[in-house]
């Protein structure tokens, strides 16, 4: 029988992985499509750095502040009743040092009402989230391809191929000793994916990384067709609202001009 908690927490996220059942997490930053989601069965909804590029018009995700995400944060917490909120540290906000990082988790958690936070790396990242979960706040790992890292990562590239594969358990174990509750493969083969689910007791979500992980992940705006272009190898778009959308617009554009609205339908009588 499929276990659908009333309410997701982290502890529930390790339930679905002994359970062998596969949970679905999107990316959302305001209260409408976060509320649509939540409604829909949605397990996770992150609140992604991905705001960035996606909502505010920055090319990548570094410029993005702690206030910026924290005002995202506040619309998606306050429309998600099921789904676990996990807000994203921004580019800067942890890299410091555990003393910033616990400050800059404070100041997301605070007054968003996210239930976790996610941060990058592996064993670089280590004392942090060991700080963080010291304090209290749960910590989502996220290693990979990294993308506040895809400056010296040399854009966007598939990691964990060859001997490569070794560093990247060894970053998931980092990653899980230090008290993550779950972990983001993001652009890995799909094998060695696998092999590192398997060996770790926390759950791992993919993005890019195959079937063979416990949850998956996509950016809202590329699921449902809301970005331009070709996408990413890995994304399935389960909707064409970018088109919809303009062709509405269109049609709204080209009635006002012709007069067909507002009918006496959309106004009112004395």
């Amino acid at each position: 029988m499929e276990f659908l908690p009333k309410k997701v927490r982290t502890s529930t996220l390790k339930e679905f992985k002994a359970s062998g059942h596969k949970f679905s997490c999107l990316t959302s930053y305001d209260h409408l499509t976060a509320g649509l989601f939540d409604q829909s069965g949605i397990d996770v909804l992150l609140v992604g750095d991905s705001a960035a590029d996606n909502s505010l018009g920055y090319s990548s995700t570094l410029p993005i502040t702690v206030a910026e995400m924290a005002t995202f944060g506040r619309a998606v917490a306050s429309a998600a009743l099921r789904a676990l909120v996990v807000i994203d540290m921004p580019f800067g906000s942890y890299e410091t040092g555990p003393a910033d990082a616990l400050a800059n988790a404070i100041a997301l958690m605070k007054p968003t009402g996210a239930d976790a936070v996610k941060l990058e790396g592996g064993k670089r990242s280590a004392d942090q989230i060991r700080t963080l979960v010291e304090a209290g706040i749960p910590v989502m790992g996220h290693i990979g391809f990294t993308p506040q890292s895809v400056n010296v990562l040399g854009g966007f590239k598939i990691q964990g191929r060859g001997d490569a594969a070794e560093q990247l358990l060894e970053d998931a174990l980092a990653v899980q000793n230090a008290g993550a509750f779950a972990v983001v493969l993001e652009m890995v083969p799909s094998a060695i994916a696998g092999e590192i689910s398997a060996k770790l007791d926390i759950p791992t979500i993919g993005i890019g990384a195959g079937p063979q992980v416990d949850g998956q992940i996509l950016v809202w705006t590329d699921f449902a067709g809301m970005t331009a272009g070709r996408p990413r190898k890995f994304v399935k778009r389960y909707a064409n609202l970018g088109e919809q959308l303009a062709s509405a617009a269109l049609n709204y554009r080209t009635e006002v001009a012709n007069g067909q609205f507002p009918t006496a339908d959309h106004s009112f009588e004395d």
